[in-house]
């Protein structure tokens, strides 16, 4: 039996009829078409399919497209704004914090979260706050080096707003 879900994506809200045990990283990717957000273990290790939901960094591929009904949810699609980069996506392009690429939409937005908590995170908060999400190409330097730089650029766009 088919569930009604009603589910804002990146603003836009959605109501699809689901099947109970569709996963909502499989929501995301097979019902709405953004694939950005990965399927990488299947065992809520990796990080690939980390979005946000209702402002926390989730893993999609641990909860059910039911449980996220009414829930706002941002994938890597919904960072840039107006066809401009995100700081955060800006900074991991610039600081090569990438490789094959697999693992960084679901470490953007485990830094999206990350910056959030601590604007100017000390290298031991960006390793913890980083600890579930898994790279296996790039060692880690630039994606560190990425997540201090997109800081910087948060801080810098939000004094020159006003909005810090």
């Amino acid at each position: 039996m088919k569930h009604q879900v009603s589910i804002t994506v990146n603003g836009t809200p959605y109501s699809r009829d689901v099947e109970p045990r569709l996963l909502l990283v499989h929501f995301l990717r097979e019902t709405l078409h953004l694939t950005g957000t990965h399927v990488g273990c299947d065992t809520s290790q990796c990080g690939a399919c980390t979005v946000r939901m209702n402002g926390q960094a989730v893993k999609s591929c641990t909860i059910f497209a039911v449980q996220a009904n009414g829930a706002e949810v941002t994938t890597v699609e919904g960072l840039a704004q107006s066809g401009e980069l995100h700081p955060i996506q800006e900074a991991f392009h610039e600081c090569h914090g990438l490789q094959c690429g697999f693992c960084t939409p679901g470490m953007m937005m485990a830094v999206t979260q990350l910056l959030d908590r601590y604007p100017e995170p000390t290298l031991e908060q960006i390793k913890h706050q980083l600890d579930g999400n898994i790279c296996r190409c790039t060692g880690y330097h630039n994606i560190i080096s990425a997540v201090q730089a997109a800081g910087k650029k948060i801080r810098a766009r939000d004094a020159a707003t006003g909005l810090s």
